[in-house]
């Protein structure tokens, strides 16, 4: 966002073993730091930060054998086969994201194409389990290398490990360490010079693409499509244009129950977040002969539904382009979630033009909206 006072400190690991030393020092000496990847879902304070800073710089891309290096053929690290026309990849925590789809596209292999044009460094994808148009990380994350701050021990966890969901994982909600490489499972296409995508899970994508939804199509010109779709949004990085000086999305969609979204008006976008299903409750014929009570099923517990927040901060009275009178923050001209620095804000300005849009959602529809990016010296 181009705003944010200076750090007291900053250390650049350029190595996995950069990394862990540093991270390690810093938690024994008990100082006061942080970790920053590409900082690109990160808004820092006018006053700076009181600390050290670990930047991750850690880049490389290779597949995986059994041995866990090199150029494999069919098998994982721990030994287990891997499914036919199967890749998997470890990329390093400090490796460019979108440079990794582009190669990834480059090769044929599937499964994050529309994660295209994304800004930051692969080690934060499974923090905050990237999404867009239709992918998530979770769909692809076998697993990631970890530096676990409890044990100090570098370990190998699963993606099942992680609690993946919505912009969220275990990470992210507490689980303290670093993430040092992390690994994905790729469709690998038979047909080198025109790969396929995955099939397609986006509305809009699809449209764009001239498809429907789980059509597949050229990989790489569905990342082409990808890209001019987010440009469109300002949300494909270009310093002359101040529409992408933002963190994206600076809201998350709300979650909120089933019976809450029925209050709202009846035109607000709604999408079902899958759950978990309750058991049916089975008394086996044996156990009633014998004497034993019906089995009473568990109440199933009420559905949950995702809602749009940027329909929801537009229908507030929130326009593309608003900004506060002296403000240098302003919402995005082309899309609502994004709120930019239009070339002169400073922190107060993101962090009050931030404030503003929470009152005024919350005052039309009840919906306490939640930033999506860090907030380090700010409130809001």
């Amino acid at each position: 966002m181009r705003v944010g006072g200076p750090a007291e400190r900053i250390l650049v690991a350029e190595t996995s073993d950069d990394l862990v030393r540093m991270a390690q020092q810093l938690w024994d000496e008990d100082e006061h730091w942080i970790l920053l990847g590409g900082g690109s879902n990160t808004v820092i304070g006018d006053d700076g930060f009181p600390g050290t800073v670990l930047l991750v710089r850690n880049t490389g891309i290779e597949r995986v054998d059994e041995a866990g290096a090199g150029i494999p053929e069919r098998a994982a690290a721990d030994g287990t086969a891997l499914p036919e026309g199967t890749v998997r990849l470890r990329v390093q925590a400090g490796h460019d994201w979108d440079e990794l789809v582009a190669v990834c596209v480059e090769h044929g292999w599937s499964g994050i194409e529309a994660l295209s044009g994304i800004p930051g460094l692969a080690g934060a994808a499974p923090v905050q389990n990237i999404g867009a148009y239709g992918q998530e990380l979770s769909d692809v994350l076998h697993s990631i290398t970890f530096l676990d701050r409890e044990s100090g021990e570098v370990l190998r966890l699963p993606a099942s490990e992680l609690e993946l969901g919505y912009r969220s994982s275990a990470i992210k909600s507490g689980r303290e360490g670093v993430v040092l490489s992390i690994d994905l499972l790729l469709a690998e296409d038979e047909d080198r010079d025109n790969p396929l995508s995955a099939p397609i899970a986006y509305g809009q994508l699809a449209d764009a693409l001239g498809v429907t939804i789980g059509d597949r199509v050229s990989i790489r010109e569905l990342r082409r499509s990808v890209l001019r779709l987010r440009a469109s949004k300002g949300m494909v990085l270009d310093a002359e244009d101040h529409d992408t000086w933002s963190a994206g999305s600076f809201f998350t969609n709300p979650i909120v129950s089933e019976s809450f979204a029925r209050t709202l008006p009846v035109e607000a976008p709604r999408f079902p977040v899958p759950g978990v299903e309750p058991e049916p409750a089975v008394t086996p014929l044996e156990d009633l002969a014998a004497g034993l009570p019906l089995r009473v099923p568990d109440p199933a517990p009420e559905r949950l539904i995702k809602l749009s927040a940027a329909w929801l901060i537009e229908n507030a009275g929130i326009e593309k382009g608003f900004r506060l009178p002296g403000s240098g923050a302003a919402i995005s001209s082309k899309h609502t979630l994004a709120i930019t620095n239009r070339g002169a804000a400073n922190a107060a300005d993101v962090a009050e033009l931030a404030r503003y849009v929470v009152q005024r959602v919350q005052a039309e529809f009840g919906v306490l909206l939640v930033p999506e990016p860090n907030l380090i010296g700010l409130e809001l």
